[in-house]
Order: structure tokens, then C-alpha cells, then sequence
């Protein structure tokens, strides 16, 4: 298995788009992402940090996609 790709949070939200999340609420810096068949996940927008791998790897888990379609997309769609 290879080492997750490291992205900003804009380009993570490109990649939940894409896939049919839509952005529902914000609180501060953190935006809830919810798709119509109920999965959802919060995304940290800080200003010139990108997500770590762990938490890259929990926003997975969250929408249910595995390493290699998040690098397949990743691919795609940036």
C-alpha cells in the first residue's frame, strides 16, 4: 500500500463534489459535507495547511471510498 497522497482542503472538497456531497452548514473553519444518500464528513479549512494522511484517511472511512478510488479521483479530478 503506498502513502496517501497529501491535498489541500479545497481540492478534497472538489473530490467530495464530485462525487454528489454538497456543502450543508459551516461552523468557524470546519464544513460539514452530506451526500443525498446519507453519508457525510467534515472537512478543516485553515488557511496554508493542507490535511494530514490521518485525517485524509478518516474522511474515507467517512464516505466509504478506499485508498485507491480517492488516488483515482485524485487523479481525475484535480
Amino acid at each position: 500500500m503506498t502513502r496517501l497522497a497529501i491535498i489541500s482542503a479545497e481540492d478534497m472538497e472538489r473530490i467530495l463534489i464530485h462525487l454528489g456531497f454538497e456543502r450543508k452548514r459551516q461552523v468557524g473553519s470546519h464544513v460539514m459535507f452530506a451526500h443525498p444518500d446519507g453519508r457525510c464528513t467534515v472537512v478543516p479549512f485553515h488557511k496554508g495547511e493542507d490535511l494530514a494522511r490521518g485525517l485524509i484517511r478518516k474522511i474515507l472511512r467517512d464516505i466509504d471510498i478506499s485508498q485507491e478510488e480517492y488516488e483515482k479521483l485524485r487523479q481525475n479530478v484535480l
